[in-house]
């Protein structure tokens, strides 16, 4: 893999030590011939496109029209509408309509690619182009697993579910608020999950976005990590903002994707459209929707810093009809992430699509069909970033143990899916076809033991042995065995080397931030 190598100063962090015998073998297979230094994925599949010339422009009419005879709200946020207004927009109150094409040459100046760094430059990730980098679900104030059930989110629950992330080898990034730490006062939690990822992780990470202040607070803990003009030229951390859809950005949203644009770090714009409920239920409705809403997202960060990496991102999401509840990992969703892939990418803009999303309450059939649904479609659509990858449950109302090791397991499987099929005299096999013959089999050839420690990905997961064999085991379903390998993952977990001044300089900050201010519980 090319990923670039990060310009900071801080010393790579040694590779974790891995076990012998048969799992060293599993990883090896699991990885292919690459290794087990993949920090992202290299698509070597194409992406599925699905809608024609004339129908993408239709969509991207109907767009242009909602931003132009309708219009966005841009709440509370005098400093957005200044730019808006410098830009050329017209402003009516707080409510600001686009003429067609503004936007689009706005958005010129963002980078169709970009790299975040990694406090371990051999974990940094490429995000835009043929890149794919997974990363845990975000935001559950739940968590759950099948000895304690369902429960409100703590920092030990936060810190394990970083901890598990860095212990997978198929996930790439440690996310961001992977559960909500509700034991911890809402003005100062930001502080402890960022140095969560910091001290318990050496992968890319996300900050808050709750409050300007917190963003800004996230950032500077990353200036302490990479140092203040590494942070100024390059990009070390993300904040994924949502659009109070439909048709509406608030101060708190917009303050955070400026502050993140100022400091030259990634924003993620996401609308959040439940079809039927923040947009309409037709899908290509929903569609223009939340093009026209992440266009104007992306292009404010533009107008705060040209240049500043910004990813495109997307959350469609249907409803029941009968119920008002919300419902994820259906079919209508996830076709249409196959067009916004198309919009994106006719934007040049990386993309964070879809996810593993259920509402299923527990790790079971329900959970992995409408997850494998949704990342299928993330993977076909060309995403770049696929948040949500592992953990989502309930509606992403709860992060669950056993899901997030079943879904970092299909995400392996992923990995091998997206390398798509290899081309060379060894992968077409001719001399085990002159050595085993007509009628005999190839167990034993001289080209399966060449190659039977890389040829097929191997799961951690799955148990594929015969019914009697499984049956004198114990008949364990998958959550079983999912709930015994986050247990052994987080009992042999050892943190990446940090720096002991980085670290005592991030425990100062955090302290004399918190020192100034009360705690607040809402």
């Amino acid at each position: 893999m090319n990923a670039p190598a990060a310009e900071t100063t801080i010393e790579p962090a040694k590779r974790r030590e891995r076990g012998g015998g048969r799992v060293a073998r599993r990883e090896l297979r699991s990885h292919g011939s690459e290794g087990l230094s993949r920090p992202y994925i290299v698509r070597n599949i194409p992406t599925y496109d699905i809608l024609s010339e004339e129908n993408l422009l239709r969509i991207e009419a109907t767009a242009d029209r909602i931003l132009a005879e309708i219009g966005i709200e841009f709440r509370d946020d005098p400093v957005a509408l200044a730019h808006w207004k410098r830009a050329g927009a017209s402003i009516d109150g707080v409510l600001v309509k686009f003429e067609p094409g503004m936007l689009r040459e706005i958005l010129k100046t963002a980078p169709a690619s970009f790299t975040q760094h990694a406090r371990n430059p051999a974990n940094s990730v490429e995000i835009g182009g043929k890149s794919v980098v997974f990363s845990p679900a975000y935001g559950s104030p739940f968590v759950m697993d099948i000895d304690k059930g369902r429960r409100y989110g703590t920092i030990e629950d936060f810190r394990n579910f970083v901890k598990l992330a860095q212990s997978s080898p198929w996930l790439h990034h440690s996310g961001g608020t992977i559960c909500e730490p509700v034991d911890m006062p809402v003005n100062k939690r930001h502080l402890d999950m960022v140095y969560s990822h910091i001290k318990y992780s050496d992968r890319g990470f996300m900050g808050s976005v709750t409050a300007e202040s917190r963003a800004e607070d996230s950032i500077d803990m990353a200036r302490i990590v990479f140092g203040r003009d590494f942070v100024d030229r390059n990009c070390v951390i993300l904040g994924n903002v949502n659009v109070n859809s439909p048709l509406v950005w608030d101060a708190t949203m917009t303050t955070a994707l400026r502050a993140y644009a100022r400091a030259n770090q990634a924003a993620v714009i996401v609308p959040f459209i439940l079809g039927g409920a923040m947009g309409p239920v037709t899908n290509a409705g929903a569609i223009a929707q939340s093009l026209a809403e992440t266009m104007a997202g992306c292009a404010l960060t533009q107008l705060e810093r040209p240049g500043a990496p910004v990813i495109f991102g997307n959350f469609l999401s249907s409803m029941s009809l009968r119920s008002g509840s919300p419902t994820f990992g259906t079919p209508e969703p996830a076709i249409g992430s196959m067009v916004i892939g198309q919009l994106a990418r006719r934007l040049n803009l990386p993309l964070r699509c879809s996810g593993n999303f259920t509402t299923s309450k527990l790790p079971d059939a329900h959970a992995m069909n409408e997850g494998t649904m949704s990342m299928l479609a993330a993977v076909h659509c060309g995403a770049n970033f696929i948040l949500h990858s592992a953990g989502f449950l309930d509606g992403l109302l709860s992060m669950s143990y056993e899901k997030f090791v079943m879904d970092a397991d299909f995400c392996g499987a992923l990995h091998t899916y997206l390398d798509g099929v290899k081309i060379d005299d060894n992968q077409l096999a001719l001399d085990a076809f002159r050595e085993v013959g007509p009628g005999s089999h190839f167990f034993g050839s001289a080209h399966t033991l060449a190659n039977y420690e890389t040829a097929f990905w191997d799961s951690e997961i799955a148990d594929n042995e015969p019914y009697e064999k499984w049956e004198a085991a114990g008949s364990e379903d998958a959550a079983i065995r999912a709930n015994r390998r986050w247990k052994k993952a987080l009992a042999e977990y050892q943190a990446p080397p940090l720096d002991p001044g980085i670290d005592e300089a991030l425990q100062d900050f955090m302290s004399r931030k918190k020192a100034d201010m009360q705690d607040a519980w809402y």
